[in-house]
């Protein structure tokens, strides 16, 4: 940690003065003690750890496994007295907010060292995050400094930690330990998706970033869990706004509009992006080709070629959005065309060709209704006249109206559809895809259901001619299922491409 511990009584006075307290039981010479860690994994206790009690599978016996290894305290919205008699605890009315509180005080604020851009948006957040990683990197190593951290769907890397991730945007705690980590290292910029479900539920609370970047919205993560309507779900993007220096914005987007007014009175600067003539960075003059996009864009400072290494025609957008973020971190323009033109993102758009050189599988992590719409639409431009198969699921117990969005999309626009395992969790495999092979089957499109995943990609690619594009979505390289409560290791969507291309 960089900076000094802070007493326990600090921590009560923080979640006093914000209303959040609502119970105490703490002798005074405990209220004196320095908090050494704090934590809500109970398998992560060093001594004089103040433990937080929360998640929705938490039961006492994490609790009481903590105070084993060495918690002296815990926090919560209920008290254990009765199971852990004489543990000193306080009480909370909001575990969420109070975490975020709690994680900056005790990484004391850390992230104000950083140089932080935050990126939301239904689709594209990883692929400009990585943008981004390209653009800065090319900057940094020229400036002989330290690479940038990135928090993202795909992966975290923060200068110490290098893992693949389990959330979007990771829990406040951890979210400040990666920014504590980065500092630590050296590390100047740092780039990171921002969820809906983090700034609806305070994972990013108190933090200011430097670059907020709206994408885009669709109808997307409505569910009893997640948000109740889409009203809830554009609300909770526009928070965003309200935590951000300058605001770059989609013009392209339908809510535009709306971002833009909830970005007016609270960031100091607005960009927009787009190819929208009327946009700040506009975009324009675009040709794709066999390995990348090239386009021209324009502003107040510059008018110039540009080119992403990348096919799939959504991603002039993600492009876009990142030379705006640069702009606004006065990034030189030259390394802005160095890092797109270098940029690959893990999982995105990755094409790869059978030895015959006929058929082409892209992989890519398009999961939700505008990433499908997109995805369809860029492979009919770039692939025309070509049959189109695709392997895909849904995900378990979240975002439940993508079984009908996806399957709509995919019975129109797909010549034959895999459904198949993605992260069923606690919900039953079969359930999910007969739910989506409900509706495929509603436009006559051949579907069948596979749920071993590895077999579905296989079927999908050996059953392919020449005259076909195979589809992979949804894992992108991720290396993970999660079955049950459990994420169980798998090879990923590219090493099965791989082993089954080279024999076709």
């Amino acid at each position: 940690m960089i900076n000094r511990l802070h007493l326990f009584g600090e921590y009560i006075e923080v979640l006093k003065e914000q209303g959040l307290l609502t119970e105490q039981h703490i002798p005074e010479e405990i209220s004196k003690k320095k908090v050494s860690y704090v934590s809500f994994n109970s398998q992560d206790i060093r001594y004089d750890t103040l433990f937080i009690c929360k998640g929705a599978h938490f039961t006492v016996d994490y609790l009481l496994g903590a105070l084993e290894e060495g918690a002296f305290a815990y926090i919560s919205e209920v008290s254990y007295e009765e199971q852990a008699p004489g543990v000193p605890y306080i009480l909370v009315n909001d575990m969420r907010k109070a975490m975020a509180l709690i994680a900056d005080l005790f990484y004391n604020q850390v992230w104000k060292r950083l140089t932080i851009a935050g990126i939301t948006g239904t689709k594209g957040k990883s692929t400009t995050t990585y943008f981004m990683r390209y653009i800065l990197d090319e900057y940094l190593k020229d400036q002989k400094k330290p690479i940038s951290a990135v928090i993202s769907g795909i992966d975290n890397y923060d200068g110490i930690v290098n893992e693949e991730s389990h959330l979007t945007t990771p829990e406040a705690l951890d979210l400040h330990r990666h920014y504590d980590n980065a500092v630590r290292t050296g590390i100047e910029f740092l780039t990171m998706e921002v969820s809906s479900q983090a700034l609806k539920y305070d994972r990013t609370r108190g933090i200011i970033f430097d670059v907020g970047c709206f994408l885009n919205i669709g109808i997307d993560h409505i569910s009893d869990i997640e948000h109740p309507n889409f009203e809830d779900y554009l609300n909770a993007k526009m928070v965003l706004f309200s935590q951000c220096k300058t605001a770059c914005i989609n013009m392209d987007s339908d809510y535009a509009g709306q971002a833009i007014n909830a970005a007016k009175g609270k960031a100091e600067r607005i960009i927009t992006f787009g190819q929208t003539p009327e946009a700040d960075i506009y975009g324009y003059e675009v040709e794709p080709g066999k390995k990348g996009i090239s386009f021209r864009v324009k502003c107040d400072s510059f008018e110039e070629d540009f080119k992403i290494g990348m096919t799939g025609l959504f991603n002039v957008e993600n492009a876009l959005a990142a030379i705006a973020i640069s702009y606004a971190l006065n990034i030189p323009l030259e390394y802005v065309k160095a890092g797109l033109k270098k940029a690959r993102v893990s999982g995105r758009m990755e094409i790869y060709t059978s030895r015959s050189g006929g058929l082409d599988v892209i992989v890519d992590y398009a999961h939700n209704q505008m990433s499908f719409e997109s995805l369809f639409a860029s492979t009919k431009k770039e692939y025309p006249g070509k049959k189109i198969t695709i392997v895909f699921g849904c995900p378990g117990k979240k975002a439940q109206g993508r079984r009908k969005e996806l399957g709509d999309i995919a019975g129109k626009f797909a010549d034959k559809v895999y459904i198949t395992e993605e992260d069923a969790g606690e919900e039953p495999v079969m359930k999910i895809s007969e739910e989506i092979a409900g509706h495929v089957r509603k436009f006559d499109c051949p579907c069948e259901i596979i749920v071993d995943r590895e077999e579905a990609i296989r079927q999908a690619i050996e059953t392919a001619d020449d005259n076909t594009v195979v589809l992979i979505t949804g894992k992108g390289r991720e290396t993970r299922q999660k079955r049950g409560t459990q994420y169980i290791d798998t090879p990923s969507d590219v090493e099965y491409v791989e082993a089954f291309l080279a024999d076709k």
